[in-house]
């Protein structure tokens, strides 16, 4: 029994990569892990905006570095995942949570931005996956965590290459947990249910209210709660500390209804 212990054993430093970094969910989650006492690499566009946020770690007593990252780019994710593995060593972890999201009716939305947002929720997703995760297996050891969302099980009117994105990213997450099982590196999937953050803050403000209005039709907004980003970047926190031999293969997080009055 000695041995099987030691062959599950973790190591005690444990670097990891969250991308989508700088702002909501990806922030949180990555301060969340520095508090646990991961070296993280942020990765985003707005690499200025991760850097913000790696001070912070920093100067919490944490370990933590920043650089520019675009999923849909090659090169990228290619050269992140060199520089990130130089600065803090074998990366145990990766966090994929960049997304966007635009509204529109599907048969009037541009082709180039329906598949600019399905290169990045899917391709971009297998891009990080063919940066970090052979080294994982080689390692016969690490976690995966796919941020999903609860579209990819209830899709919503108005954001379908969002919806279809998550749909695909699940069902690529599902077939990488039967692949990987046996090799010691665990895929997850984390489904958050409506949370704030900067995505759709872009958006038109009347089409914004035009698109919830039709998530209430249609009974998906059944109350006001939303869910703050650090609710998920616990769950996430959670997935990845799991000791060897347990999986949590699927986290789906929701906001509570507020008290009725009785």
């Amino acid at each position: 029994m000695t041995g099987g212990r030691e062959k599950y054993a973790q190591p005690a430093r444990r670097p990891a990569v969250v991308t989508g970094a700088s702002s909501g969910i990806g922030a949180a989650t990555a301060l969340a892990l520095a508090t646990a006492g991961f070296p993280v690499a942020l990765g985003a566009r707005r690499a200025e905006r991760c850097e913000e946020v790696a001070e912070q770690v920093r100067a919490a007593g944490g370990e933590a570095v920043a650089h520019s990252l675009d999923l849909t780019d090659d090169t990228s994710v290619a050269g992140f995942a060199e520089r990130v593995s130089a600065e803090l060593g074998d990366i145990e972890v990766v966090v994929s949570n960049a997304g966007s999201v635009a509204p529109g009716t599907t048969h009037e939305v541009d082709t180039t931005r329906f598949a600019r947002e399905l290169d990045l929720h899917i391709i971009g997703v297998h891009r990080l996956v063919r940066a970090f995760v052979p080294g994982m297996v080689e390692r016969r050891r690490g976690d995966l965590v796919f941020v999903s969302s609860d579209v990819a099980v209830r899709a919503r009117p108005f954001m379908s290459a969002y919806a279809a994105g998550k749909w695909g990213l699940e069902g690529l997450a599902h077939a990488m947990q039967m692949e990987l099982e046996g090799t010691g590196v665990r895929a997850s999937i984390v489904r958050p249910g409506p949370t704030w953050s900067e995505m759709g803050s872009d958006w038109d403000v009347d089409e914004a209210a035009r698109v919830l209005e039709q998530w209430v039709r249609f009974g998906h907004a059944r109350h006001p709660h939303f869910l703050k980003p650090a609710a998920i970047a616990d769950a996430i926190t959670t997935v990845v500390s799991a000791p060897r031999g347990v999986h949590l293969n699927l986290i789906e997080v929701s906001p509570e209804a507020p008290l009725e009055d009785t």
